[in-house]
């Protein structure tokens, strides 16, 4: 059975070359149910019960339709750029496409982030087949890059749930997730920013674009929304972000948007309804503020 591992829609202005202006990448767009049931059912390892609860409060829903309104806002206003946005349809339940997936388990730890390769993944069969679709996946978004006009830029664009909650991850993961969730304990787990910017390396260096980040926060701010800088997560090797971000010195943002602003109602064990409406009132000053990159 074939499965996909990516969607790529190209939103072109009237006006536009061939070449992209902006890549949106969502590399944990598998938000979906049947993204994670299809491959789910090909893996010979014994999954842990319940498994598609952690995939559901793990993914980077609303992700995928911020995207690609961004894109198509961007281009309204902008008719002679074109924006590429790439969709990962892997869940990274399974295997991590943001992830440099050879990193030793302490990079990972460093970085704040979970494993590249989930650790109920058990079978050689299993981890050539995973390992095969992150090779595809990577080469799906280096035919994008190149692709980019001389002056493109990229933007990473992720999701995560309202708190912070600090889970390991292993084989009981079902069973830390759901008492994580319970009413009484979840109110308990750190609040984070609405929006925050991913940028700054663990020595503190920061590799975002200065100028974006503070036309984003203008622009966010029109809405009562407010940007944090690496609040949340480091800019860290043990990530494909790192890569392209150093591929791409000052042309490469990574964002994380609170999920909350996005879903109607966020809700952290179901394939979450994300309400049309949240997604415009984010994408247009998301979209002026890329604007000030050209």
């Amino acid at each position: 059975m074939s499965l996909d591992v990516a969607s790529v829609e190209i939103v072109r202005g009237e006006r536009a070359a061939a070449a992209i202006d902006l890549l949106i990448e969502i590399p944990h767009g598998a938000t979906r149910t049947d993204d994670f049931t299809r491959l789910a059912a090909q893996l010979t390892s014994r999954l842990p019960d319940g498994l598609i609860d952690f995939f559901y409060a793990n993914t980077d829903a609303g992700a995928p339709e911020l995207g690609l309104a961004i894109a198509k806002r961007f281009v309204a206003d902008e008719p002679a750029r074109s924006v590429a946005v790439v969709r990962c349809q892997i869940p990274r339940t399974l295997i991590d496409c943001n992830r440099n997936i050879d990193a030793a388990p302490e990079d990972f730890k460093a970085g704040k982030v979970t494993p590249g390769l989930m650790p109920w993944i058990t079978t050689d069969d299993d981890r050539a087949l995973l390992r095969s679709l992150y090779d595809r996946y990577c080469a799906v978004v280096a035919d994008a890059e190149r692709q980019l006009a001389p002056d493109g830029a990229l933007l990473l664009l992720h999701t995560y749930a309202p708190r912070s909650v600090d889970v390991e991850v292993g084989l009981d993961i079902v069973e830390r997730i759901r008492a994580a969730y319970r009413p009484e304990v979840e109110t308990t787990w750190p609040l984070r920013p609405q929006l925050d910017v991913i940028g700054k390396a663990l020595d503190g260096t920061s590799h975002a674009p200065a100028p974006i980040v503070d036309a984003l926060r203008h622009e966010v701010k029109t809405i009562d929304l407010a940007v944090a800088d690496s609040a949340t997560y480091p800019l860290h090797p043990s990530t494909l972000a790192w890569s392209r971000v150093m591929a791409h010195p000052g042309r490469t943002l990574c964002l994380e948007v609170r999920r909350d602003l996005l879903a109607d109602p966020f809700e952290p064990f179901a394939q979450m309804r994300i309400a049309p409406a949240n997604v415009d009132r984010l994408a247009a000053p998301v979209a002026r503020a890329l604007r000030r990159w050209w």
